[in-house]
């Protein structure tokens, strides 16, 4: 069975954004353009794994209604 919560996602997602937000920190202190860049790119990364766990949290939600209607 694969685990439908959203939880680990969320959580990755926010180590994610944590690491690229520490990255471009770094990256405007030692004027470093590419460990900024690559801070902005995980930053993203962390937030797309956040939301993809609201999505999966979501859709079973809805799969857990309609279980429990039939």
């Amino acid at each position: 069975m694969t685990d439908r919560s959203g939880t680990g996602d969320r959580i990755e997602g926010m180590a994610d954004e944590a690491k690229g937000k520490a990255k471009q920190t770094w990256g405007d202190l030692t004027d470093d353009q590419r460990t900024k860049a690559e801070g902005m790119a995980d930053e993203a990364k962390g937030k797309a794994k956040q939301a993809w766990g609201d999505v999966k949290d979501a859709v079973s939600d809805v799969t857990d209604d309609i279980d429990q209607r039939m």
